[in-house]
């Protein structure tokens, strides 16, 4: 597919395909099918950047046109456009959002109605409508009401919030947590649901202007939640991203926990639990080896997917299991149809909270030396096609000689080629890794 990557549509607010015309085709397209379904509502929401409110209003209007009906849930994460979808037995869902990407982009995440990422087929098909409407429907948008977000309804708010709670029944009675929201859809709500399992929260990065989402905060930027963990004396702290689809924490002593950390954690005590499936855990191809052996040592499977959570939601679909998730802090838990940062948070927080002791002696994860690169492309150029990144590859390889790999791929959401390089020897992990960089940088369109 042109358009969709592996979270949906991403772009730039008001080029194409998240252009007004489009969007409202985008609302137009969905409702016809919702109501073919005799599946009405759409739940709509999406994060805090400032070209968000238009587009759900652009996206209202072509729904408006087909005559099916909208539950605005106005700020809202991505995971809890899923939910409500649920909640409120609706035919679909709509995240405006662009997760961990800058402001100024913005994105269309389209949910059916279990819940889950749409097929690809559906996908491509919209796709492929979007496309002739580009070249061959240039004359007026459709018409049908004016593109202003719909007034929202707060209680679809509640609604998600008593549905985490119901999820993890966590009681984190005196459990200090430092909560950065990265400025992002879960500036109030990720606060208010570890409250009421009553956490005492300190929250960071909650005061969103349309253009700092994400912006030296929140998961991608987790160094300032850590810091303030440790200087806090609080028992943990957590990292989300934009839409809170991601979630990345500190323990007690400042130390940042990546995704593989806390799929290492949760498996653990899931199994000893006996909550832990047989299927195991699922990871990506980005998982870092050692918590790969690690869970080898432990006796729980593991399996590795393709980069995207809808790729981790089918391998686990296959294999059985209750948890997967990625690297970069996106998990998902069998307890809930899409990756949701809060509820992680409150999962992380239940198993400090019941077992006691620190977060630190939880978080044992032994993992071998990674680098990982990303060098912007402006087009994705097959990488067979470039000899010379293939074979830079393949010495990197060999100089691994079996003690490590290389890893390549185009980003599903960012126009960006990431170099994965992975070894026992740290030295050499960083030279190959550089050496790859420099090739891709001279080789590829920027």
């Amino acid at each position: 597919m042109r358009l969709f990557g592996t979270d949906g549509l991403r772009g730039r607010a008001g080029e194409f395909p998240l252009d007004p015309e489009s969007l409202s085709r985008i609302g137009l397209e969905l409702g016809r099918r919702v109501l073919a379904a005799g599946r009405p509502p759409v739940v709509l929401g999406g994060d805090t950047r400032e070209s968000t409110r238009a587009m759900i209003g652009q996206l209202a209007a072509g729904l408006s046109q087909s005559g099916c009906g909208v539950a605005s849930a106005g700020v809202m994460t991505t995971p809890g456009i899923a939910e409500l979808v649920l909640a409120c037995g609706a035919g679909a869902g709509v995240s405006v959002s662009a997760s961990h990407n800058p402001y100024e982009d913005n994105g269309v995440k389209i949910f059916g109605p279990d819940g889950r990422k749409w097929p690809d087929s559906e996908e491509q098909s919209l796709e492929d409508l979007l496309l002739a409407s580009r070249d061959t429907l240039r004359d007026a948008p459709p018409s049908g009401g004016a593109s202003t977000e719909p007034a929202p309804d707060p209680k679809l708010t509640t609604l998600y919030l008593d549905r985490l709670a119901a999820y993890m029944p966590a009681d984190l009675s005196g459990l200090a947590i430092v909560v950065d929201a990265g400025n992002g859809a879960a500036f109030d709500l990720a606060p208010r649901a570890l409250v009421r399992a009553g956490a005492r929260v300190m929250p960071m990065s909650v005061e969103p202007d349309g253009r700092n989402i994400n912006h030296g905060c929140g998961a991608l930027h987790p160094e300032e939640m850590a810091r303030r963990t440790r200087q806090s004396g609080a028992a943990m702290g957590v990292a989300l991203d934009g839409d809170a689809d991601r979630s990345i924490f500190g323990d007690e002593t400042g130390r940042i926990l990546d995704g593989d950390d806390v799929l290492w954690i949760v498996a653990r005590e899931w199994k000893a639990r006996g909550r832990l499936a047989a299927g195991g855990v699922v990871g990506t191809v980005m998982s870092n080896f050692g918590l790969e052996a690690a869970l080898a040592h432990e006796g729980i499977a593991f399996h590795r997917a393709a980069v995207g959570d809808r790729n981790v939601a089918r391998l686990m679909e296959e294999k059985g299991a209750t948890i997967g998730g990625e690297t970069s802090g996106h998990i998902l838990l069998s307890l809930s149809p899409a990756g949701d940062g809060i509820l992680t948070c409150l999962t992380i927080g239940r198993i400090l909270s019941e077992k006691g002791g620190r977060l630190s002696e939880l978080a044992t994860l032994e993992k071998v030396p990674q680098s990982l690169r990303n060098v912007r492309a402006a087009r994705r150029v097959p990488l067979e096609q470039v000899p010379a990144i293939q074979e830079a590859a393949r010495r990197a390889e060999k100089a691994l000689a079996g003690r490590g790999r290389v890893y390549l791929r185009y980003s599903g959401t960012e126009p960006l080629l990431r170099i994965l390089v992975e070894g026992i020897d740290e030295r050499d992990v960083l030279a190959l890794a550089e050496e790859l960089e420099a090739v891709a940088k001279r080789e590829l369109p920027h």
